[in-house]
């Protein structure tokens, strides 16, 4: 678990320095633009993290539960819970066939953890703590907080890129020895965003191995999640989920990967990709001994 704190603790700074990169090399006469674009990104993402919750569930269709909509599912994520020292948090279920979850909310005190009908239905009740328990451990690690993190930095990259672009198209005649070469703020424009969207990858893969170990050391066995993604990715991979790309990475497996090799998506590499190898997943959660 160091090891992936230490790697998203080191990608965090590299998009930092990623950052304050671009700023300076877009400076000059497109300074004005450089902060238009940050304080928008800030104000988009701002915006994201605060009402995460309310677009993730939107975003999956999903409806708050009670106690009495479904008492075992409730029960699981309430003795979990306890055992992991949280808060309870609010419960929902999205009416997707397909098995899969997420957590989400600005902190463990405002969390929600949603379960698919499909996840409820297609796995045993050991195999739905497994998964249960490895969404709370991104509550308690608030990785919430540093997808939106990491997400922002790359939004304000993106932005910042794309209004020095415009500025320094739009100044082309203006006699100003500071402005910036044409030609590098058109590189650096395509090319900062997909290192940030690289790194924000990353960071994704990295929180995802620390929630399955987590998971696993909570319930004390490490095999029922590993059934569990198991089914998942099998299960999946026919059953197609409609939900917005930018909250798939919040899943315990990409919603959307089955369309993306029917569609003939990105899938070429690790790289490209916000969820790690599920085999290297459960290969190191069956790895773990208690």
């Amino acid at each position: 678990m160091f090891a992936n704190t230490f790697k998203t603790t080191i990608l965090l700074s590299a998009m930092g320095g990623l950052i304050v990169a671009v700023v300076t090399l877009l400076g000059g006469g497109s300074s004005g633009a450089v902060m238009i674009g940050f304080v928008m990104a800030l104000v988009m993402v701002g915006g994201s993290y605060w009402f995460s919750d309310t677009l993730a569930l939107k975003s999956a269709k999903a409806q708050i539960i009670s106690e009495a909509d479904h008492p075992e599912f409730y029960g699981v994520v309430r003795n979990l819970s306890h055992r992991a020292g949280l808060p309870m948090p609010r419960v929902a279920i999205s009416p997707s066939e397909q098995p899969n979850a997420f957590a989400t909310g600005r902190g463990p005190n405002k969390a929600v953890v949603c379960a698919t009908r499909g996840l409820l239905t297609s796995l045993s009740h050991e195999e739905i703590k497994g998964v249960m328990a490895h969404e709370l451990m991104h509550v308690k690690h608030r990785d919430i907080l540093i997808g939106s993190v990491a997400a922002g930095v790359a939004t304000a990259i993106s932005s910042i890129a794309q209004m020095a672009m415009f500025a320094s198209m739009f100044s082309g005649g203006r006699n100003n020895d500071n402005r910036s070469n044409p030609i590098a703020v058109i590189l650096i424009a395509l090319l900062a965003p997909m290192s940030a969207m690289l790194i924000q990858m990353a960071i994704s893969r990295s929180r995802e191995f620390d929630a399955d170990r987590g998971a696993a050391e909570l319930l004390g066995n490490a095999e029922p999640l590993a059934r569990a993604l198991e089914k998942i990715e099998v299960i999946a991979a026919q059953i197609p989920m409609q939900v917005a790309p930018a909250q798939a990475q919040a899943y315990i497996h990409n919603p959307l990967a089955g369309m993306q090799r029917r569609s003939g998506g990105l899938n070429m590499s690790k790289l490209f990709s916000t969820h790690p190898n599920m085999q290297e997943r459960i290969s190191r959660l069956r790895a773990m001994s208690f």
